[in-house]
């Protein structure tokens, strides 16, 4: 116990000694630092470079961690930019699958435009609603019904050629069957030879010809349109080409492009004019200049009058 209180007796004044030298160098710096002389200033920049360099080392670490600060604060923002771009690579994504939407269906619109058709013929436009074919039957759904016009057994064409025919008209929708399908038989014409024959849908895109007349003439390769036979389609319509199937068959390569049907263009088919006489088409009205002929009835009874 005396150890320790002498102990105690002997660091005590040592302890405030020191801090008052510590507060008296510290007023003295603070003092030197605040004098606005030349001579103090001359001091000040010699003891800065006579110290400075010697501290390289303390300040290491401090500019270690300030640069670990800065660099871990633009990761920040570098990650912030990140989600920003990958927020944007979404959208542009999503305005870039717009876009190609947009480009096929103008480019469409655009082919709808340059078909080249009889200008008697007028049409009404339609977006194929939904696709309601089978394996046993090929069909689409229109926008257009019976609002728009539409009446059954009209033909449909997309940008480039015939696709089928409206096989039921409802208010605002309509059905159409297309070439493909297995009820489906147009009369067409093979051109050049100008050979004649059925097209039969089969469900496969490419369907076969029937009933054709001199195979020996058609090639593959030969143009198909509608024949305008039966009334069934105007003529001249575009089908196809010609070509040689895997089983020997002549069919039609189809000018309209099943795989990407979206608009359709229904053709107002003009009826055929029905003939009920048929003399009247070979023999028409002449109108005589001269005197008129007596009608032989008219003469009898005249006799029998006389008489």
């Amino acid at each position: 116990m005396a150890r320790d209180k002498t102990s105690e007796d002997y660091f005590a004044p040592v302890r405030r000694l020191l801090v008052g030298v510590l507060v008296l160098a510290l007023l003295g710096v603070f003092a030197v630092w605040r004098i606005d002389s030349p001579r103090v200033e001359k001091f000040r920049i010699a003891v800065i470079d006579r110290v400075l360099p010697s501290f390289d080392w303390v300040m290491a670490p401090v500019n270690g961690i300030a640069n670990l600060v800065v660099d871990f604060q633009s990761y920040q923002r570098l990650a912030a930019q990140n989600q920003d771009l990958r927020r944007e690579l979404q959208q542009m994504k999503a305005w870039r699958e717009a876009a190609l939407q947009l480009e096929q269906e103008n480019a469409k619109l655009l082919d709808l435009n340059n078909v080249r058709l009889d200008p008697k013929l007028t049409f009404v436009t339609g977006v194929v609603l939904a696709d309601s074919g089978s394996p046993f039957r090929q069909s689409v759904l229109l926008n257009v019904g019976a609002r728009d016009g539409i009446i059954d057994g009209w033909p449909t064409m997309d940008g480039i050629g015939l696709a089928g025919r409206i096989a039921g008209v409802g208010r605002e929708t309509s059905r159409v069957l297309l070439l493909t399908d297995t009820s489906s038989r147009i009369p067409v014409t093979i051109l050049p030879s100008g050979q004649r024959a059925i097209l039969s849908g089969d469900n496969t895109l490419n369907p076969p010809l029937d009933f054709l007349e001199d195979r020996a003439v058609v090639r593959p390769g030969d143009r198909v349109v509608s024949s305008g036979d039966g009334g069934v389609f105007p003529a001249d319509l575009l089908v196809g080409q010609v070509a040689l199937g895997t089983d020997n068959r002549l069919r039609v390569r189809l000018a309209a492009d099943y795989q990407r049907l979206e608009f359709l263009r229904v053709l107002r088919a003009q009826p055929h004019e029905i003939i009920s006489d048929p003399g009247g088409l070979l023999t028409p009205e002449i109108e005589f200049f001269g005197p008129a002929i007596p009608d032989p009835a008219a003469l009898t009874d005249a006799g029998s009058v006389d008489g």
